[in-house]
């Protein structure tokens, strides 16, 4: 987490550090800890804690003695404080929450994803008046909108380009149309990019190092994230994994190649093994993205019951993945691997301990530092809560990186 700057110039950005360290500290902190760790004075301190307190961000506490000196006041984050609106478009279902300013989820709803993009904007912009009804709270009291898309993304126009099983889209400028339709600020990003903001939001364990997010779903996608700072790219695209080829006699990719990670996932791969293999009817219904996620979840409860066949099917698939997350790690010098997405939950079983493994015999790094293999500490929504915390980030998160002038101080 970065420190502060005693330049008047710099207030806003002294105003995200504090409340970050206030918001993470899980036992609350004082004004004289405050001014310790973040390098800034304690009339500074003092000045922002008095802002934070008018805003309704941070509440004080409990009077703390410590010594012989005065009892210290303790400083805890306000979640009521505010609130943001999350989106996650899957080509299977739309997942939309409401979290408070610490990113917990107050209301929540799913839908089957609507056909096309119109249907879909019209249909976030209902669920999204539906989760605030329901939480007693007006349009003007949440700060946006986060949208979490596949990608790739032009994020300066906020236009989605060509999702892959989302039919009906190409080109598609979401974030103006569902701006105009609900009437909110609008963020929009990739759901793996979101994943890796919700899971820095929500906690401590990837603000040091450098960590990577894989998320699993229709595709493998990936997100880095350097000392709690997420890396975006030139585009904001980073991440596409998808064709990084893991096994030369692998499934056959669109691309024209063999073994690429992210057909090496798919679920269409792992419903044909499975067909192939006799665990699943050979008319079993597998043309749509709904059809081809039932039949993966029929697959992935025969492997937790005990079909070797059927977990045979699911540990190829994880030992090329494996293979893939290795190059990976070993590329950034990963020291945290985290997993997550709409098929992580039945996957985690059978790919946990290949990863693991994968990672303790062959990464090129391990003799420097281990690679923790995580699931999501955030869950199965992941991307929406993601994408609301898009939002909140955008709003109080520091970003050292982003501040640096020509005087190599940073400025707001």
């Amino acid at each position: 987490m970065g420190r502060g700057t005693n330049l008047p110039r710099v207030g806003d950005f002294n105003q995200r550090v504090v409340l970050d360290r206030i918001r993470r500290a899980a036992h609350g902190v004082s004004r004289v800890e405050l001014a310790a760790s973040t390098g800034l004075s304690l009339q500074t301190i003092s000045n922002i804690v008095t802002r934070l307190l008018a805003r309704g961000l941070v509440v004080e506490g409990e009077r703390k003695a410590e010594g012989r000196g005065k009892p210290r006041t303790m400083l805890h984050l306000d979640p009521r404080g505010a609130h943001a609106l999350g989106v996650h478009v899957d080509p299977v279902v739309v997942t939309a929450v409401l979290t408070d300013l610490d990113g917990a989820v107050l209301q929540r709803r799913t839908l089957p994803t609507p056909v096309g993009p119109d249907a879909l904007v019209s249909a976030v912009a209902t669920t999204t008046r539906e989760l605030l009804d329901a939480a007693g709270i007006e349009p003007a009291g949440v700060l946006g909108l986060g949208v979490a898309a596949p990608g790739p993304i032009d994020m300066s126009a906020g236009r989605v380009i060509h999702p892959p099983l989302l039919e009906g889209w190409s080109d598609v400028p979401l974030r103006d149309a569902l701006a105009r339709a609900t009437g909110l600020d609008v963020l929009l990003e990739k759901d793996v990019s979101a994943a890796m903001v919700a899971e820095l939001w929500r906690g401590n364990r990837m603000l040091r190092g450098t960590s990577l997010f894989f998320s699993m779903g229709f595709g493998v996608a990936a997100a880095v994230a350097h000392e709690g700072e997420l890396f975006a790219g030139t585009s904001r695209n980073a991440g596409e994994v998808g064709h990084l080829i893991v096994d030369p006699d692998g499934p056959s990719c669109d691309c024209g190649h063999r073994g690429c990670i992210g057909v090496s996932a798919a679920p269409a791969t792992l419903v044909r093994d499975a067909v192939d293999r006799g665990l699943l009817d050979p008319g079993t219904p597998r043309v749509t993205p709904r059809e081809l996620d039932a039949a993966l979840t029929r697959v992935c409860r025969q492997a937790g019951a005990g079909d070797r066949s059927a977990g045979d099917v699911l540990r190829t698939s994880a030992r090329r993945v494996a293979r893939g997350i290795t190059i990976v790690a070993d590329l950034v010098d990963a020291d945290v691997v985290v997993f997550g997405g709409p098929s992580w939950s039945r996957l985690a079983p059978f790919y946990v301990p290949v990863v693991r493994a994968e990672l303790a015999a062959h990464a090129t790094l391990r003799e420097m530092h281990p690679v923790e293999v995580l699931g999501s500490a955030v869950g199965d929504d992941v991307g929406a809560v993601g994408a609301a915390s898009l939002v909140l980030d955008d709003a109080f998160a520091p970003r050292p990186s982003g501040l640096v002038g020509a005087t190599g101080v940073v400025q707001p």
